[in-house]
């Protein structure tokens, strides 16, 4: 056979039986949940700021990150609600590569599935018991939602992921907001196709059940750049696309039209010191346009305690990224409060 069976992996029963919510925290989390919401469907005129690192590598670096972003999101909260990044699960072109906390605890260390699921919720509920911020992920594996459906007030959706039929309909069983990413092609309507599918009930097998779902009409789109056949980075953060986004939005059969710019990956080229540059512009044309900023409701940032990127090693630098590039602390704290002075 070409599968070899480890171990049989732990229930989602079995481990939020071992690391649980508090009544508070479940209460807590849905208060975000709604806050978040209000934002996506208009009926809160806040910013949705989702920030933090790259990767979610080290839960001590991460926390210490994350109780700084607090301080940060009480001072700015009536006009930007702050939802960290928690990514426990990293995407990979080729397959090769760290793959997140949620497969690989220790990045120096073989993975171990079984301690990376109890990683994973190791950290969200840390962030919630000390910061009071319930955070985003990624959604890279659909089986993994129950494991974390009661931790996360904001899911994303990758560029690889996106055009996945399981990965739509999964989406349509959540009760959070979810973003969509364009493609790594950059087609709108794919991206715009799956907050449809997402959007509307499905019929399907998961999590070894079969399972009917109401849709998520929470469910919007993530512009997060392209690439092109030659390889390029290929923004779509600008006016013009922005306002193609709206028009094509308004023919689709969907409800609640939003779209969070996420400010690195194809629209930086991933030269993280442009998200600064880019989130100015997308605060700009909000201003500019009453479509854009009817439609824009946040931005998405990649930021750590250290600027940049490192190797993964036996000497990692505490608080830089070991994937992506990140903006540093102090220029994401800058930034946060000059979005909270222009929205």
């Amino acid at each position: 056979m070409s599968f070899k069976y480890i171990r049989p992996m732990p229930t989602p029963e079995e481990v939020a039986k071992e690391l649980p919510l508090t009544k508070e925290e479940k209460a807590l989390k849905a208060k975000r949940d709604r806050e978040v919401a209000n934002i996506i469907t208009g009926a809160d005129d806040r910013f949705l700021v989702i920030i933090g690192p790259c990767s979610a590598d080290n839960e001590d670096a991460v926390l210490e990150y994350i109780s700084r972003l607090a301080v940060v999101a009480e001072k700015v909260k009536d006009r930007v609600l702050i939802v960290p990044r928690i990514y426990t699960n990293k995407p990979r072109t080729t397959g090769e590569g760290y793959k997140g906390i949620a497969s690989q605890p220790d990045p120096t260390k073989a993975p171990d599935m079984v301690e990376g699921l109890m990683a994973m919720r190791h950290m969200h509920i840390r962030s919630i018991k000390e910061t009071g911020l319930t955070a985003a992920d990624e959604m890279l594996y659909p089986g993994n939602w129950p494991y974390v459906e009661d931790l996360l007030s904001y899911v994303a959706i990758g560029a690889r992921s996106v055009e996945d039929q399981y990965h739509r309909l999964t989406v349509s069983g959540f009760d959070v907001a979810s973003g969509m990413k364009n493609p790594t092609s950059g087609d709108f309507s794919v991206m715009l196709n799956s907050v449809y599918a997402a959007q509307h009930p499905h019929h399907f097998a998961f999590s070894g059940y079969e399972v009917e779902t109401t849709g998520n009409p929470l469910t919007h789109t993530i512009l997060r750049g392209a690439v092109s056949k030659h390889g390029n980075s290929v923004q779509n953060y600008h006016y013009e696309d922005l306002i193609r986004l709206y028009e094509m939005y308004e023919k689709m059969d969907v409800v609640n039209p939003a779209a969070v710019v996420d400010a690195n990956h194809s629209n930086s080229g991933k030269d993280y010191i442009q998200q600064v540059r880019i989130v100015e512009e997308v605060l700009h044309n909000r201003k500019h346009s009453d479509e854009i900023r009817s439609l824009v409701k946040g931005v998405m940032i990649e930021s750590y305690l250290i600027a940049g990127n490192q190797k993964i090693s036996d000497h990692q630098t505490y608080g830089q990224s070991i994937t992506d590039a990140c903006l540093g602390w102090t220029e994401s704290e800058r930034l946060v409060y000059e979005i909270a002075d222009k929205v």
